[in-house]
């Protein structure tokens, strides 16, 4: 965990339009999802960087749409759930 004071939510807890800095991605136990949180850091969901949910699907909020830079990404919530974030 990262020395950032405040307090720290999964990706898939952080409320729409509410924009939150990426305090770290954790690494899963399984190997499937391993890879697939390697993926998400080749994306550019690293540290310090800054994102926001601008829109989810219905029923379920699935998948989010994440602004990070100048792109908007479609994750899962399993997939967004490896992401811990500080909302600002």
């Amino acid at each position: 965990m990262s020395g950032e004071s405040g307090s720290t939510i999964k990706l898939n807890e952080l409320p729409n339009d509410q924009w939150a800095r990426v305090v770290e991605v954790e690494v899963p136990t399984d190997s499937a999802d391993r890879e697939l949180v390697l993926r998400l850091v080749e994306l550019g969901f690293v540290p310090d960087e800054l994102l926001c949910i601008v829109a989810v699907g219905l029923p379920g909020r699935e998948p989010l749409a994440v602004r990070l830079g100048g792109t908007t990404f479609a994750l899962r919530r399993h997939e967004a759930s490896f992401i811990r974030v500080s909302p600002r």
